[in-house]
Formats: structure tokens, sequence, C-alpha cells
């Protein structure tokens, strides 16, 4: 329905089950909401990529068809805008993106005629983040490591990567679904209703991490891209990043060797890296420094190589990854 134009996994696993976390995902088996038109006859959603659109997908439910700007297996960061999705953003009821994550979005969206913007960064507290992120980077300073390591991801250096704290992203959910309810009144308790089960579930995640992460041997991690300082910082961890908020910036060598004395000193067993970029630098480094390469995975998007369907398997999946790479108790 166009309204405005009609004006109408081993441990973590098991703690999961426990909590009652479970599958709510209305993608398709890959992941995959893409593909889908506007002006249909249901409430028609555009979201910038992955973790916008599953968040659309629960809250709405049958009412909803979604469309994401970016593809099963695109780097978010990579996204052109093409003509056509220029199109469908003139068509759809509501667009939902994470300002300062892909310019190209932001762009599209602010220029276009959707009725509704729904802005995500507006719906929870941003901050700051470097390089280190969590213990280390209290003791050194943010001012330090942005510096030193230098970043540039979107307006300023405000990490956009919200969606990674259970608790950050159940705070958006909320502010989507309210956004949902004013857009399209006559389904607004349907929304409610979908809104308050995903909170449920997002805040079980929450606590089976907090469980799972509370004992362990170190409380460092070491990963390519600086996706997990508001998770480090929720968990009480300190994330080590080989690069800065953008997966494409190159660590310096100076970089690359401080990394090597801190997996040393906080025994640390493990590089992290992810599903969508090039695992090239964390096998580098984790070869020179005689570590353990895994995956630990942001989330920006779902395929084939993920370890899961959805936001909460793969959520699930890196909480049993952490657990083993910081040596539980």
């Amino acid at each position: 329905m166009n309204v405005r134009r009609r004006r109408i996994s081993g441990i973590a696993v098991t703690a999961a089950a426990a909590l009652g976390l479970g599958t709510l995902s209305a993608c398709s088996s890959d992941g995959s909401v893409a593909g889908k038109s506007g002006n249909t006859d249901k409430f028609d959603v555009v979201a910038s990529f992955y973790p916008m659109a599953f968040l659309a997908e629960q809250i709405g439910g049958d009412r909803v068809s979604v469309t994401s700007l970016t593809q099963p297996g695109q780097e978010p960061h990579d996204l052109e805008i093409s003509a056509k999705q220029r199109a469908q953003l003139e068509e759809t009821d509501a667009a939902l993106f994470l300002k300062g994550l892909q310019p190209s979005a932001d762009e599209a969206i602010a220029q276009s005629g959707a009725k509704t913007k729904i802005d995500a960064a507006t719906l929870t507290s941003l901050e700051e983040h470097g390089a280190e992120v969590g213990g280390h980077a209290d003791e050194h300073g943010h001012e330090h490591a942005e510096e030193e390591h230098g970043h540039d991801h979107g307006e300023g250096s405000e990490d956009p990567h919200i969606w990674l704290d259970p608790v950050k992203y159940a705070e958006v959910a909320e502010g989507v679904g309210k956004a949902f309810e004013k857009a399209d009144p006559d389904h607004a308790a349907e929304y409610k209703k979908n809104t308050e089960a995903l909170v449920a579930k997002l805040d079980g995640l929450n606590t089976a991490f907090a469980t799972g992460l509370k004992d362990t041997k170190t409380k460092t991690f070491i990963t390519t891209h600086a996706a997990f300082g508001y998770l480090a910082e929720r968990y009480g961890l300190t994330e080590e990043a080989i690069s800065g908020l953008s997966p494409e910036s190159e660590p310096s060598a100076a970089r690359v060797k401080e990394l090597a004395k801190t997996a040393k000193a906080d025994g640390v067993s493990t590089i992290f890296y992810e599903t969508l970029v090039s695992d090239e630098t964390a096998q580098t480094v984790a070869r020179d420094a005689g570590l353990k390469t895994d995956v630990l995975d942001p989330v920006e998007g779902i395929t084939d190589q993920s370890r899961g369907d959805d936001y909460f398997q793969v959520m699930e999946a890196n909480l049993k990854a952490l657990r083993t790479a910081l040596g539980t108790k």
C-alpha cells in the first residue's frame, strides 16, 4: 500500500534457547529482502541495508513490503545508488536508513520524495570511536587513537555500528515502530505488538551476551574492522581494530606492530575477520603474531557464508566465537 499516494550454536545456542531467542526473520532463505518494488498493496519500505531491512520486516510483519538498497553480499560502505533505486525511493511509503554509514543512501533519501524518512541514528545515541574502544581506549584517550590511526567515516568520527549492541538496536526498534504506527495508523496495533516482541528478544540477546562474557580470561579482542565498539563497551571488553571504522582503511606498520605487542601482553589468541571483506590483512597479522583467526560478523548482510540465517542467529554465533577466543572460565 503506498500510503502517500492512496492517502490512507553450542553454549551460545543453549543460552539463547533458554532465554527464548528465536528466529523472527521474514526474509527469504538467503536473508535477502531485495527485489521488491514500491506502490504495492502493502506499506512499502525502502531500507538502506540489512540491519534496517531486518527491523522493517520484524516490525511490519505481513503488512510491509521491504526493499533493501544493499544487495546480499554487497559491502554496505561501497553502496552507490542506481537510477532504479532512486525511482523506488520516490514510490515508497517510508525510507529507513542509518545516516553516516552510507553517504550515497543518505543523499538519495534526503533528495527523495518519500513521505516518511526514518534515520536510525536519531533514535539512539552515537559515540565517537577510534581503533581502540574499551579499557585501553580509556587509558590512552580517544583522541590519541584517532590522531594516530586516522578515521573518516561519514560525518566526524561517530560510530554508526549501533545494531551490534542489542540495547541500542532495541532503542532503534522502538523508534521505528512508533514511526510505522504514525505513518500507517490503520495497522498501528500490529506494529506495536511486533515491536514489543522484537524488543523482548533483543533484551534476551543482551542478557545472553552479558552472562556469556562476564567471566573470561582476557577482555581484549582484535578485529580487522572497528565495528564492535558499542558491543565492547556494553560488555566490559576492549576492541583493538587493525583498521578504523571503514573496512577499506589500511593499517600502518606501526599499528600492526602495536597490535602484536597488545596480543602478547593481553593473552589474545585470535584475530577476527568478517565475511564481506577480504581476510588478507587479518591472516597476515595473525601469521606474524602466531595467532589463530576466526569470524566475528558485523551483520551488515546475510550470505551463504554467514553463520546463521538472520540477525539473531549470526549474533549468537558471534557470542560463541567471542567466548572461545576470550577464554570462558
